[in-house]
């Protein structure tokens, strides 16, 4: 399609340009008529085959169901689903054989049902692009306003852009309140947001023990908070903090040149390697540290191991917020501070932290924010137990982790084990959307009393 657009866009260029070749004032550029052709010629074509990409997966699926192999599949639509699943990662070459006899049967048909609709698929939209070019270059007149046609065209994708934004937000958010009520009709949300048990397992059979759980998600939130709002930020804020200081206030420009970015990769390291490192190293020097001060109950998961390592996490969160609202102290300010015979210290102390205090405050609240919705390092090195201590060597869990569990493997989503993943996952947004409604807030008023 692109090569299509392309060279309509070269066709319609050079049209234009003879015309204006031959003395004729042209309305718009040359450069203008080409865009908007090839704007024109791959459009319609990548938007038929966004739609085509869904339709021809529901075809080929038919296809092979009513072939003589896809006849005698098993009539358990999981089954059925799964060896379907097989035969299309064969067909595709992902994996050379199937767990089941069955799929290895069936993939010769799925590849010859998916490479037919391919092609016609790839028919269609070549016809859509050719078709979309000759209408488009008809257009390419002296009095044709071509610039203001791909303003427009730009402006409609511009705006496409912000409604697939702004619609996967919704549908995050319908997804996640349907499944919830459905949850709730089964759970007290009275129960569900003050029970302080959490044991959820139901069983998916009737003659299956272990038919009743306890959905009490307190300590689920209290693990969060302890970890990500407590821990991490007794780590991440003075460190940050401190950091941010001393880079903005007494680093040398050479130094502050290479700390700064190094400080920053810390953003960059994949969350799984952060649980790696507390797992590995941080935790049992934790449990170890534990025992030698006399607390027997000290674990190899604790909240304190996975706390630490978060902290570390988030310093550039802390650093580079408190870097830029520090920066931006107006610089009479402190030359006030300094002229009235402080130190730079109590300057700093008194008058460029309270000023810049907000920025501040907004970058450890989108901090916190970051930290409660984190996963991994709570997986590798704070265990999965649903514990409500204050004990820092106690192993504990958060709301994230426990909708891993509850969603890894065969699950039945009718159960209400299953749907308490997603009234956690609702809890975690509301509470997450708050904390950045909040720090856009501080932020928003910061700006606009220095700006």
């Amino acid at each position: 399609m692109l090569v299509i657009a392309a060279t309509a866009g070269l066709f319609a260029r050079k049209r234009a340009t003879g015309l204006r070749g031959g003395g004729i004032r042209l309305n718009s550029l040359p450069n203008y008529h080409a865009l908007f052709v090839g704007l024109w010629t791959a459009l319609p074509a990548l938007l038929f085959l966004a739609i085509w990409a869904p339709v021809q997966s529901g075809l080929v699926e038919q296809a092979v169901l009513a072939s003589p192999a896809g006849q005698q599949l098993p009539d358990f639509q999981m089954v059925r689903d799964t060896i379907l699943s097989e035969a299309r990662d064969i067909a595709t070459g992902r994996i050379a054989a199937g767990f089941n006899p069955e799929s290895n049967a069936i993939a010769p048909v799925y590849s010859a049902a998916y490479g037919k609709y391919s092609m016609v698929g790839s028919a269609l939209a070549v016809l859509i692009a050719l078709g979309s070019a000759l209408l488009a270059m008809r257009l390419v007149k002296v009095d044709f306003r071509a610039r203001s046609g791909v303003e427009r065209l730009m402006m409609g994708l511009l705006v496409g852009a912000s409604l697939i934004a702004i619609l996967t937000t919704l549908g995050i958010v319908l997804s996640l309140l349907f499944e919830s009520l459905r949850f709730f009709k089964q759970v007290s949300p009275t129960e569900f947001l003050f029970g302080t048990s959490w044991s959820p397992q139901t069983a998916i059979r009737a003659d299956q023990a272990g038919s009743s759980g306890a959905f009490g998600s307190v300590p689920l939130f209290w693990g969060t908070a302890f970890i990500g709002a407590i821990i991490a930020m007794i780590v991440a804020i003075p460190l940050g903090l401190m950091s941010a200081i001393f880079l903005t206030q007494y680093a040398p420009a050479r130094a502050r040149a290479w700390l700064k970015p190094i400080l920053e990769i810390l953003a960059g390291v994949p969350t799984v390697v952060y649980g790696y490192f507390a797992a590995l190293t941080v935790a049992p020097l934790v449990r170890d540290f534990g025992l030698a001060i006399g607390i027997e109950s000290a674990s190899s998961e604790s909240a304190l191991a996975a706390g630490l390592v978060m902290g570390i996490m988030i310093i550039p969160f802390v650093s580079s917020m408190a870097d830029d609202s520090i920066a931006a102290v107006p610089q009479a300010m402190r030359d006030g501070s300094l002229a009235l015979g402080a130190t730079k210290s109590e300057t700093i102390k008194k008058v460029v932290l309270p000023a810049a205090l907000p920025g501040v405050v907004g970058g450890v609240l989108l901090a916190v924010s970051r930290a409660i919705g984190e996963t991994m390092i709570v997986v590798m090195a704070a265990g999965l137990a649903a514990n409500m201590t204050a004990n820092p060597f106690a192993s504990v869990t958060t709301v994230t982790t426990q909708i891993v569990q509850l969603l890894t493997g065969d699950q039945e989503f009718d159960s209400a084990k299953t749907l308490a993943a997603f009234a956690l996952g609702l809890a975690l947004f509301v509470i997450t959307l708050i904390l950045n409604l909040i720090a856009l807030r501080v932020v928003r008023k910061y700006r606009e009393a220095y700006e």
